[in-house]
């Protein structure tokens, strides 16, 4: 059963609901011991307004943890963020979140990928061989930076690149070669067994994880980690089990993000 999720959103991503107090109140009720706040983080230009915090609104985010951890003392609550990499926002991340602000973890994600000089959104753009060696490439990009405490949703491009081939295969060592190098834990992503399913040419399957990906893990000497990564205070534990279930068929290990609870 899991009794710690580092992965959990407040309204002001603008796709979720609830605020930390509401996430807290659940996740006691379920038995977690530890509840990590990463919302999609604010950024200093406000780019992609719509799925994530105006910069306006860190302070509140901020508040709203530091009250909760006045409100719920026997839930240790962690601030954090789930961020974009972008060159331009490593002083950001590391003197004003990681500094001034004292988070606790930041998430790496990759949502949008650079591609001849665009950004083509993770949901529905990668869908060919060229876009996802564009996504592979800056997901490595995004853990070389040093930023992040783990990935998450490593096999994001599962929804929308139909097939398992030697494109994805090839995608998927390249993430577990530096991942290996690197030190940094891979998320297997509760939030992508919640969402629909799609057709593909062989049968329906969950957008993430994918099997094929982490199976494929398992030849590599990666760290997982398994997040609810909730957008609703009552998915504070959906489908994490399953989750669990996968790292655990394919013999994964699972990281201790401990480290991050000593004050």
């Amino acid at each position: 059963m899991l009794k710690k999720n580092y992965h959990t959103h407040t309204y002001r991503c603008k796709h979720a609901t609830g605020d930390v107090s509401d996430y807290c109140q659940t996740a006691i009720a379920e038995g977690l011991t530890v509840l990590g706040m990463s919302d999609h983080s604010a950024l200093p230009d406000d780019r992609w307004p719509h799925i994530r915090m105006d910069l306006s609104e860190l302070p509140d985010y901020c508040q709203a943890i530091d009250d909760a951890r006045i409100q719920f003392p026997q839930l240790t609550i962690l601030k954090g963020m789930e961020c974009e990499f972008d060159q331009q926002y490593v002083s950001f991340y590391q003197e004003k979140l990681l500094g001034e602000l004292q988070f606790d973890y930041l998430i790496g994600a990759v949502h949008f990928v650079p591609v001849d000089g665009e950004w083509i959104g993770a949901y529905g753009g990668l869908d060919n061989a060229a876009r996802l060696i564009a996504y592979t490439k800056y997901f490595i990009d995004s853990m070389r930076s040093g930023l992040f405490t783990f990935m998450a949703h490593p096999d994001l491009f599962g929804n929308c690149y139909l097939n398992w081939d030697d494109n994805t295969i090839s995608a998927a060592r390249d993430i577990f070669e530096a991942a290996e190098v690197l030190k940094i834990p891979l998320e297997i992503n509760g939030y992508g067994l919640r969402k629909p399913k799609i057709s593909t040419p062989l049968g329906m399957r969950c957008m993430y994880p994918w099997p094929p990906f982490w199976e494929l893990a398992a030849e590599y000497d990666i760290e997982v980690i398994v997040n609810s990564d909730a957008h609703h205070p009552g998915d504070i534990t959906k489908n994490t089990q399953e989750a669990i279930e996968i790292g655990e068929k394919f013999l994964l290990n699972f990281a201790n993000l401990n480290f991050l609870e000593i004050p």
